[in-house]
Parts: C-alpha cells; structure tokens; sequence
C-alpha cells in the first residue's frame, strides 16, 4: 500500500512547490521614468519598433523650449537657432550625447520636411527651400525608461522690403516756415516686420529712428511717420529713410538695409530784413540792406513819405529815417531802416593835413 501512494505523494510535493516559487518570485515594479513623470506625457506615446528597420509613427506632442529642456535632457542642436532667407536651404544637427535613449526624431510643420526618426544619437534636418513663413520644428528623444524629452528650435524667416519710399503726408508743393508736417516712410512686403527699424534723416544727421510693433510673420507693408517744423534754414535739405531687418548674431553679417530716394524740402519764408535797424554807412559807399524770402519779396524803399531808391554813393543828404514795405508769399511786412552817414576816410585825412599846415604856419609867424 505504501507503495501504491507513493507517486500521489511526489506529485502533491511538486504542485506545492511550484505554488511557493510562484508566491516568492514576483517580478518587481517597472522602474519611474527618469526624463519625466508619466503624466507629463500624452498617454499615446509611441511604442519601440519591434524591428529596427521600421520606424513608428510619431503622435503630436507639447515641447519644451531650448532652454528649459538643456536643464533635463542632454539634447543640442547645431546651430542652436536659425535666422534664414525665405526660400534658401537649412540644414539643422540634433544629437543626444549620451546613452539611454532609444529614438530621434524632428517634428515638422511640413511634414513632408520631416526626417524618419531614427535610434542614432543625431538626426539631420534639411530643407532644399524655405517656403512656410511661420515653420515649426522640434526634436524630441525617447527614454529608454519610458517618457520623452525635447527642444525647440527658434526659426526667423525674413524677406527685405521690396520698396522703402518717403513723402510728405497729405501735403504736395513746398512747405511753409514754423508749420508742422508729418514726413511718411513707407516700407513694402518686409518680413519679419517686427525685426524692422526705421530711421529718419535730414541730410545726414538722423532725426528718428522707430521699431513695429507687428508681430505678423508673413511679408506685410508698414508706414512709420515722423512730424516735423521746417525752418528757412531746412530750404533746400533732403529728408529720406532708411529700413534696417535687424536679425541678430544668427542673421548675416551685414543686415539687410534699403534707403528711400532722396525728398528735396522747399521751404517758403520771410520777408525778412538782413541789416540793423540802425544802419552806418560811410560817404561814398553804397548804401546796403537786403531782404530776404522764398520766393523773393517785393521790397519798395520809402523816406518822408516818397518812394527813393537807395543810394549807390551815400552823402550826409541820406542820412535819416527810411520805411520799408515788403510783401512775399506770407504776407506783408514793414520795417524801419534809421541811416547815419559817416565822414569816409579820405575826407578825415584831409583834414588832418589842413590842420598840420595851419600848425606850420603859426610856428613860422612866431620864429619870425
């Protein structure tokens, strides 16, 4: 009988022990993620290619900027920003240096743009042509412990103008003295205009210089506007603007510029009289006070009530008080002119010698 049991006995001995290795051998818990914690990641996470031949597919995610992500992930990209012409090449690196990641890859705007990821530790990302305005692109790395890390890459797309011409606003014909005016500099289809100053010059000495506040990407046209007062000085003077996309260390080395043609100002003024209201002129010379406008005024000389003209050879008979009617584009004006006639140089020499002969002459009297 005992015989009989025997294999009975074995056989419950073994269910009981496999039933113990069960109970002790549990496996552990997954180890967190080290990149990040689960629930900072979109639950779609792409699963690991069961051949490496055949990269998965690639769910949207919210990525981290550049700076943010160094501080977690050991991501770079080289350059680390990009400043390029619309329709040029970009050619960008994004490499992870160190292990534990199992997959690379770029998110793009353009999908088409967009490299196969890859279980390297760089990805290259290459664009023949530039032709979306607001492009996006961020590479991202899979953890080998679960979770994902990224890093933005900063794009400026920019165009220089097409045109940068200055004018005056609503006013054509010349300007008149003391009057204000608004100076339009008007740049056409730039991008990014946000990247744009502008500055204003009269002659070569710079009046104003102003910055968009469009944050618009694509090419947009944009009027800065300057007031200013022309003095009769300004007659003459040429204002003109200059459009400068201002890029950065990442743009070229000489920013794009374009200058507007050159706005000749004509500033009507005066009359206005160019000599003392008390005038001393020497005998024999001619009598001279100007005056002055733009365009020239009419000017008729008046003493004691009677048009004269002045004299070209002054004597003692023009001294005295003269009224000076003028009239020019701004009006009319009358100004009083007070003449002193001065013994000229030759007449005092005269006299002196006169004067020096009379002494003679007493002194021979005298010795005699």
């Amino acid at each position: 009988m005992f015989v009989c049991h025997r294999p009975i006995t074995l056989l419950l001995l073994r269910l009981f022990g496999s039933v113990a290795s069960l109970a002790i051998h549990t496996p552990a818990p997954p180890l967190p993620s080290q990149i990040f914690p689960a629930s900072a990641f979109p639950s779609n996470v792409p699963s690991f290619p069961s051949s490496p031949g055949v990269p998965p597919s690639i769910p949207p995610f919210s990525s981290s900027t550049a700076e943010s992500t160094r501080a977690r992930c050991p991501m770079t990209t080289s350059p680390s920003s990009v400043v390029v012409r619309f329709e040029d090449p970009v050619t960008v690196n994004c490499s992870v240096p160190e292990t534990g990641f199992s997959l690379l890859g770029w998110v793009v705007s353009l999908l088409k743009e967009a490299p196969p990821p890859t279980m390297e530790r760089s990805l290259v990302w290459s664009v023949n042509s530039v032709t979306d305005w607001k492009i996006n692109s961020t590479c991202y790395a899979l953890s080998d412990h679960g979770g994902q890390c990224s890093i933005k890459l900063p794009i400026i797309v920019y165009k220089p103008p097409d045109n940068v011409s200055i004018s005056l606003g609503n006013h054509c014909g010349p300007m008149l003295e003391a009057h204000r005016y608004t100076l339009h500099c008007e740049v056409q289809r730039v991008a990014p205009v946000g990247r744009l100053t502008v500055t204003f010059y009269k002659g070569q000495t710079a009046l104003r210089q102003l910055r968009s506040n469009n944050t618009e990407k694509e090419p947009v046209t944009e009027v800065f506007t300057v007031d200013i007062v022309p003095s009769k000085e300004d007659d003459g003077v040429q204002y003109w603007c200059e459009a400068t996309l201002e890029l950065g260390p990442e743009g070229p080395r000489r920013p794009p510029v374009m200058m507007s043609q050159k706005l000749n100002a004509s500033v009507h003024f005066g009359p206005q009289l160019i000599c003392p209201g008390k005038l001393q002129v020497r005998e024999g010379e001619r009598l001279l006070c100007d005056v002055t406008g733009n365009p020239q005024p009419s000017v008729i000389w008046y003493r004691d009530g009677q048009a004269v003209a002045l004299p070209t050879r002054s004597s003692r008979n023009h001294a005295g008080k003269y009224m000076v009617w003028t009239k020019g584009h701004l009006g009319q004006k009358n100004f009083t002119v007070e003449v002193e006639v001065l013994g000229s140089v030759g007449t005092a020499n005269s006299c002196n010698r006169c004067f020096l002969s009379a002494v003679l002459v007493i002194q021979m009297i005298t010795w005699l």
